[in-house]
């Protein structure tokens, strides 16, 4: 299993990888929360690209940073969603809620 992290590659995007599940999820919680406050664009871009496996936990972190984006006063977009993660969030209903890059 691999290291998950989110980090900021570069002013306004930050990149979300690894492999999401319980283990890692409230460290990747608080550490996103802390890089969208941070971050000085208010336009961010969330890369999932590097995402190899996702369990509910990623669909829950995308929401959660949503909301921290939107509370901060920021606008964010999610690039590369991984075809777990979207099979999950059409399941649950949620995938017109996320703000999907083409």
């Amino acid at each position: 299993m691999s290291k998950a992290s989110i980090l900021q590659v570069e002013p306004g995007v930050l990149a979300l990888a690894g492999v999401l599940d319980y283990s890692n999820g409230p460290a990747l919680r608080q550490q996103g929360r802390a890089l969208i406050g941070t971050a000085g664009a208010d336009g961010l871009v969330l890369d999932c690209s590097g995402v190899e496996k996702s369990s509910s936990v990623g669909l829950s972190l995308l929401l959660a940073y949503l909301r921290d984006a939107k509370a901060a006063g920021k606008r964010l977009r999610m690039r590369a969603l991984p075809q777990d993660m979207r099979e999950i969030a059409q399941v649950c209903g949620l995938l017109e809620l996320l703000p999907l890059e083409a």
